[in-house]
């Protein structure tokens, strides 16, 4: 039987789970040899031919997640997993409008970089190849279901994706309007492949099959990606969680400081960038902490500080040892005042994530030392920590963000789904 990439199969096809994903991995094994093959042209009909359907399919899209979300409330789903789950006509738009921008971004996939003469007359380099296949594991958002299918279809890669069983429906209307853009561009319908079955089986087979899957790249809860890291036998990128901070030094334009503090803080809640602890140089902290808790209480944010913060804030909230390592997405800030560089640095280091840092100041040899010393996937100077973000990086989207140190490193877009391998040009030289 062949393996379609929304279609869903009969319930007596997918009752054995690991027979059901093995077929999966093997036929993506088989498309992610054709999409080597694929031309960047093949890719951008294939992109923009999924957008067309996408805008045909638009009411069944609609009426599918109308579905997802009427079982989603009779299930109890609270009201942030609702808003996560739902799709209207201005989030379609969105989602068409990034098959366009994808569309629309250089091709790694063939690029030679670094190419140098050797004494023996040979030149080597290095070219940019897809990974092969990539499992996604994601929670929610069906809108995932095409960021991450056009994001490995334009970096050459075959995909199999496993999203939330809450979006079942929803994610399975998408496909379907994948898959006939693949066909339509002459791509394999396999080169992105839906998981059918809700079972949970499912993702602890799919990241134990190293011999179809190159990657697996989780989105979603903690308790998810900690799960994946621990189980796996494929390599995951990932990151388990943003405890991103802001340091306002001392040397500090307090303006800029109190912009970029709020803005950190409060553009978004429930995002990774999202900082949640505020470090402050002392020698600034009894002028600036008011300004700032005014400006947060503005937005409604509960303040948790250490023993200095509150006796400047009297009136917030004592921190505990676990509020300098909670990743809260929501409106709670846990704030310290430190003495220097030194310490804050050093309490980044113990309570971190190693995701988004950024430091206040105007002294060029402290925005040095902390670029240099402070270890995470971005570093940042004067900036809010809200612009670690693939878009914002000029990536054009991104897959998602890896705290880990090999392979792919911040946000993951078209080049952190490929490779490199060596080329050489020789002219009939042999080694002596």
């Amino acid at each position: 039987m062949s393996v379609h990439a929304s279609r869903t199969e009969p319930s007596s096809a997918v009752a054995d789970v690991d027979a059901y994903m093995t077929r999966l991995g093997q036929a993506a094994r088989g498309a992610a040899s054709a999409m080597r093959k694929a031309t960047t042209g093949d890719k951008n009909a294939a992109l923009l031919a999924m957008a067309e359907q996408l805008a045909q399919g638009r009411q069944g899209v609609l009426e599918a997640n109308a579905r997802d979300l009427a079982r989603g409330r009779d299930s109890g789903l609270d009201a942030a997993l609702l808003d996560r789950l739902a799709l209207d006509d201005k989030r379609l738009d969105a989602m068409i409008e990034g098959l366009h921008q994808v569309a629309a971004l250089p091709d790694p996939v063939g690029e030679v970089d670094g190419l140098r003469s050797r004494p023996s007359g040979i030149q080597v380099g290095k070219m940019r190849v897809p990974l092969g296949v990539i499992g996604i594991i994601y929670e929610s958002r069906p809108n995932v279901t095409m960021e991450a299918a056009s994001l490995c279809l334009k970096s050459g890669n075959a995909c199999i994706l496993r999203g939330g069983s809450e979006a079942r429906d929803s994610n399975a209307a998408i496909a379907e309007c994948i898959r006939q853009g693949l066909l339509q561009a002459g791509l394999p319908e396999a080169a992105v492949q839906v998981v059918a079955t809700t079972d949970r089986a499912a993702v602890g087979r799919l990241i134990t099959l190293p011999q179809y899957v190159d990657v697996i790249i989780p989105r979603g809860g903690k308790s998810l990606i900690e799960r994946i890291s621990r189980e796996a036998r494929v390599p995951v990128i990932k990151h388990l969680d943003g405890v991103c901070h802001v340091y306002i030094d001392a040397t500090a334009d307090p303006d800029k400081a109190l912009a970029i503090a709020v803005n950190a803080k409060t553009q978004r809640y429930g995002t990774c960038n999202t900082m949640e602890t505020l470090l402050i140089d002392a020698p600034v902290a009894e002028a600036l902490l008011p300004r700032l808790a005014a400006a947060y209480a503005e937005h409604q944010v509960e303040l948790r500080g250490c023993a200095r913060s509150c006796d400047i804030l009297p009136g917030i909230v004592a921190a505990t040892e676990e509020d300098w390592c909670a990743e809260y997405l929501a409106p709670v800030l846990a704030l310290r005042v430190v003495d220097g560089i030194d310490a804050a640095i050093e309490h980044i280091e113990r309570y971190g994530s190693h995701h988004t840092d950024a430091i206040v100041t105007e002294h060029y040899g402290l925005a040095r030392r902390f670029m240099a010393e402070v270890d995470s996937s971005s570093v940042m100077v004067n900036a809010s920590t809200r612009f670690a973000d693939g878009f914002e990086y000029g990536l054009g989207a991104e897959i998602g963000i890896s705290t880990d140190k090999l392979h792919a490193r911040g946000p993951v877009g078209l080049e952190g789904l490929t490779t490199c391998k060596y080329v050489v040009y020789g002219d009939g030289q042999v080694r002596q």
